[in-house]
């Protein structure tokens, strides 16, 4: 799962949302591979200046079960009005490991 995210107030957001999708995620079985601010855009048009989260799921399905459960649902709320996401799902074959 990749999440880029203009983030209006990073204090808020972390405190709030961050902890509680962290602790979440960890619950669920996912984990994170990166988690940073600041992306430096090279090419494109969206993105310049975001935070990026990317997690791992042992699969989609498990993924999917996260986005939708209701505790995610709650979890959510905790970012309205402080940041605009772009969150995508992609199934892939580790490369390394």
């Amino acid at each position: 799962m990749i999440v880029t995210a203009k983030i209006s107030d990073r204090d808020a957001f972390i405190q709030g949302y961050g902890a509680a999708a962290g602790a979440l995620v960890e619950k669920m079985g996912g984990k994170y591979v990166l988690r940073g601010p600041g992306a430096e855009l090279l090419e494109g048009d969206f993105g310049a200046g975001a935070s990026m989260v990317i997690s791992e799921w042992r699969d989609k399905d498990a993924a999917q079960a996260f986005w939708n459960s209701a505790e995610y649902q709650e979890v959510k709320k905790l970012r309205e009005g402080i940041a605009d996401c772009q969150v995508l799902l992609i199934e892939g074959a580790k490369i390394n490991g």
